[in-house]
């Protein structure tokens, strides 16, 4: 720890960092990019083949190398952002690099990928923050990998002027934060704190969120689950309509379903006469749902775990529409969506190597990975969000 090694800088790994090699054992270094030689600090080493470190010192940059347009995003600071110091086009490139090697390694599947930008460039995009309150009292960002508290007098990534109510205070330290913007421009304000050993959650503002995508108006709990990216939700909509060619009168399952945007693009094409089986184990994103459905009654919903549902859902399905948290379906509902042997599967990610593990499931299930598209919905940070498409061989 604390130690520096000079190092050049390799290939990208997924997590935002790149791989280096010194003295025999692997360096994933931050705030590097791939070809440079830096000098990297060692933040972590808890012995063994590898080590953590932050590029202090660029000796040799890459010709893709920026000044960020944070200050804060730099080694030992802030660890919101993961890649502020590359150009944007380049953020992209990387992002492709990482979703093929892992489909490549995971899934024994190898094709080209492009990531796609979604518009209104790489700042004021991210319209939910999740904030702490430092020692201070002062709102921030953790640092990377630590508990520590970088406070902010700004965010680039965020939607303008939704942070200055919550930055412009102070805060019993401690305090937990969600801010929310939504699609009409307004502000929701969650604080989450512990008072003599209890937690306590109280809405400071606003509440109930409303969006716009895929041609309707939704309200929904301001801090349940909905894309942050202002353009993703509608992106992802689009892309779903395109691929899943539900017929009408058909069988379609959306699974962890949130609040039925995917649902509601099923319900098009199958019409009055089809049904669609919504699956959502949140119980408030589950009611907020059936309001926004209630003129698509082939809409039908189910409130819990997907792995728990589908052991009892009958019927086999034509299309089935999957949106898994970031560690992924998991083996188990592969296997149970497999089973009943639909037609074709649309899997969002927001995890590459999650996606991987999964696909390579499907794909010994005897499926392949038809199309697949990548989008940049998260701008200087390692994440990306894919769509791929399965059908049965």
């Amino acid at each position: 720890m604390g130690r520096t090694l000079e190092a050049e800088v390799g290939p990208v790994a997924h997590g935002g960092h790149c791989v280096a090699r010194v003295e025999g054992r692997v360096v994933f270094v931050r705030h590097a990019l791939p070809g440079e030689v830096v000098l990297a600090e060692v933040t972590e080493d808890k012995g063994g083949s590898f080590c953590r470190a932050d590029a202090v010192r660029v000796l040799q940059a890459s010709p893709e190398r920026v000044e960020p347009p944070c200050p804060l995003a730099a080694p030992g600071l802030c660890g919101g952002c993961d890649w502020q110091h590359a150009k944007p086009e380049f953020q992209r490139e990387l992002k492709a690099r990482v979703v093929a090697e892992q489909l490549s390694r995971l899934a024994g599947i190898d094709r080209p990928v492009e990531v796609e930008a979604l518009p209104g460039g790489p700042l004021d995009w991210r319209s939910r923050v999740r904030l702490v309150a430092g020692r201070d009292g002062r709102a921030g960002l953790r640092a990377h990998h630590s508990h520590r508290v970088v406070a902010l007098d700004d965010c680039p990534i965020a939607v303008p002027g939704a942070l200055d109510g919550v930055l412009s205070r102070r805060w019993r330290p401690g305090t937990e934060l969600e801010v929310t913007r939504d699609g009409d421009g307004q502000t929701h304000v969650r604080e989450q704190s512990v008072v003599r050993g209890k937690r306590r959650a109280r809405q400071l503002s606003g509440g109930v969120a409303v969006q716009h995508a895929a041609g309707r108006d939704w309200k929904l709990d301001a801090h349940g689950f909905w894309q942050v990216h202002p353009a993703a939700a509608d992106t992802f909509a689009a892309v779903v309509a395109d691929w899943a060619k539900a017929t009408a009168g058909a069988l379609v399952w959306d699974l962890y379903a949130g609040v039925g945007l995917f649902a509601s693009v099923l319900a098009a094409q199958v019409g009055p006469e089809g049904e669609v089986v919504a699956v959502e184990s949140g119980r408030r994103a589950v009611t907020d749902g059936e309001a926004a459905l209630a003129d698509l009654p082939q809409v039908r919903w189910r409130s819990g775990r997907v792995e728990d549902v589908l052991r009892d859902l009958g019927g086999r399905p034509e299309v089935v529409v999957l949106d898994p948290p970031r560690s992924g379906a998991g083996r188990a509902v592969v296997e149970s969506i497999v089973d009943r042997g639909p037609a074709r599967v649309l899997y969002v990610a927001c995890d590459p190597a999650a996606l991987a593990r999964d696909l390579a499931t499907f794909v010994a299930s005897g499926y392949r990975l038809a199309e697949l598209r990548a989008f940049d919905a998260f701008p200087m940070t390692h994440h990306v969000e894919c769509v791929a498409l399965l059908e049965a061989v």
